[in-house]
């Protein structure tokens, strides 16, 4: 019998996330790139059960125990493609076999509409940080304080933002 290699046994990233779980959704923030993920359901069963020991057929039998349904390992694939993608998987995962090609659109082609409230999804939101996110001054523009300006200078008490030369 074949032996399982690292690429079959996915292994969910832990380090650098902060994780919250809701009711029906897990949210992933990852503080590395500063991403928020929400996971559906679907998505959290198959993350929650990367631990690098499991293969996805392994995954697929544990998750179809949970859900009382037949979880094809299509599905699983699904989720672990869209795992990696979004950085939730180690390193160490190289490259999921069998998510290479597989697409949303296959899965629903193979299994039905119908599956499609069970697809694994994974939504990022890019979450810039507070010195991205913050606005400065333009010259001439009142303020009270260096910080507000984009040149740093601010000339006055109140002033206006200058430029120095």
């Amino acid at each position: 019998m074949k032996q399982s290699t690292n690429q079959e046994l996915p292994k969910a990233r832990t380090a650098g996330l902060l994780v919250r779980e809701l009711e029906d959704e897990l949210l992933v923030y990852d503080l590395d790139d500063h991403r928020a993920h929400c996971l559906n359901k679907t998505a959290a069963m198959i993350w929650n059960l990367c631990d690098g020991k499991s293969s996805a057929s392994q995954i697929a039998t544990n998750i179809s125990r949970m859900a009382g349904l037949p979880v094809p390992e299509e599905l699983i694939w699904l989720g672990l493609a869209n795992l990696q993608k979004t950085r939730l998987l180690n390193d160490g995962t190289a490259r999921v076999n069998g998510a290479k090609t597989l697409t949303r659109r296959d899965v629903l082609r193979r299994l039905g509409v119908g599956a499609a409230v069970a697809l694994p999804l994974v939504t990022s939101v890019f979450a810039p940080r507070a010195s991205e996110a913050a606005t400065c001054k333009t010259v001439s523009t009142p303020c009270t304080a260096n910080a507000q300006c984009c040149s740093g200078t601010c000339v006055g008490c109140p002033g206006s933002c200058t430029v120095c030369t």
